[in-house]
């Protein structure tokens, strides 16, 4: 499959931030809004707000509500979103679920879908047998060969069936603005899960059908989402779509190199606000990490806009000093 992108070059893009209401906003989702919102305003596009809250067992109003806040003190604004409407609303998933019923219908119509029976527990041993990564997919096609009576038969005895994609024959290409061309093959791929087999839409599905319906043009995150671009990439061919251009950015990690997390609350930006420290002390922390500033100093989002380059941004996790907390509020 040819890598296909939005030049970088072209008109202005249709970004987006798409966080989870699951938990509060720490500094590390700061930097990849603030990154997001860099790479689309500074070339004149219009930011979406998307709630991506799927998971009604871990999504709270209150995480919802607690987003929109971090973000306008991080002095984060955005063109269309579920405070502010726009004209591909609604923009929380939970009120799409039409349009992802809709994109799986498409691509059973061609056959593209079949049930999966496989376990939790079958999916566990699939991915620590050795050498799982070497000798095959992530899920190798275990149940894309039973016939329509062995799948009802499963049924019958009460088991629920997620859905899954069947992997093409050729490879995956797109292009990275910081990576430039990356390629992925079939073997790597493995068969995509489309649907839960609690019949939750998979975030695979959901974000490309929203993506394609929103007009994104642009997608801006975090390293630790790189794996899932492929899969996508893939998505929004099947389903006749552009492909948004992607650029992946560096992650925060902590002094033991491990990834911000619920755990470093002392780091989430309700907690840093809490604390004293003025927001533009950590846009002004964040625009250093990302190497736009040659040393931490107060400053508002749009002053970092004629620095923002993707090449400057470093090309591995940033790791933050200890005590940034007391830092942030000595630079405030």
């Amino acid at each position: 499959m040819p890598a296909d992108a939005v030049p970088s070059s072209g008109p202005p893009p249709r970004g987006r931030f798409a966080p989870s209401p699951t938990g509060g906003m720490h500094l590390g989702n700061a930097f990849a809004a603030l990154l997001a919102w860099l790479a689309c305003k500074s070339r004149g596009g219009r930011m979406v707000f998307r709630l991506e809250d799927l998971d009604p067992a871990r999504s709270r109003p209150e995480f919802a509500e607690g987003l929109l806040r971090d973000l306008s003190w991080l002095g984060l604004s955005w063109d269309e979103g579920p405070d502010v409407g726009g004209p591909y609303g609604p923009y929380r998933q939970s009120e799409r679920l039409h349009l992802y019923q809709e994109a799986a219908e498409r691509l059973a119509a061609r056959g593209l879908v079949y049930p999966c029976f496989c376990t939790r527990k079958d999916l566990r041993t699939l991915a620590s047998a050795p050498h799982a990564g070497e000798a095959g997919p992530a899920y190798p096609g275990t149940c894309a060969g039973l016939t329509p009576g062995e799948c009802a038969a499963r049924e019958a005895a009460g088991r629920r069936p997620a859905l899954r994609l069947r992997c093409p024959d050729e490879g995956v290409r797109f292009v990275d603005l910081a990576r430039g061309e990356l390629c992925l093959s079939p073997a790597d791929l493995g068969d995509v899960a489309i649907r839960r087999s609690d019949r939750i839409w998979a975030y695979q599905l959901a974000v490309v059908a929203d993506d394609a319906a929103m007009r994104i043009s642009q997608v801006v995150r975090g390293d630790d989402l790189l794996d899932s671009t492929p899969r996508q990439v893939l998505l929004f061919h099947l389903l006749g779509a552009p492909t948004p251009e992607f650029l992946h950015v560096p992650l925060l990690v902590d002094e033991e190199g491990q990834r911000l997390a619920k755990r470093h609350a002392a780091l989430s930006l309700a907690a840093l606000r809490d604390a004293g420290v003025a927001a533009a002390a950590a846009t002004g922390w964040l625009g250093f990490a990302a190497g736009l500033l040659p040393e931490p100093a107060p400053c508002r989002a749009e002053d970092l806009l004629p620095l923002f380059d993707p090449a400057r941004l470093p090309r591995g996790p940033v790791m933050l000093p200890s005590g940034l907390a007391d830092r942030l509020r000595r630079l405030s």
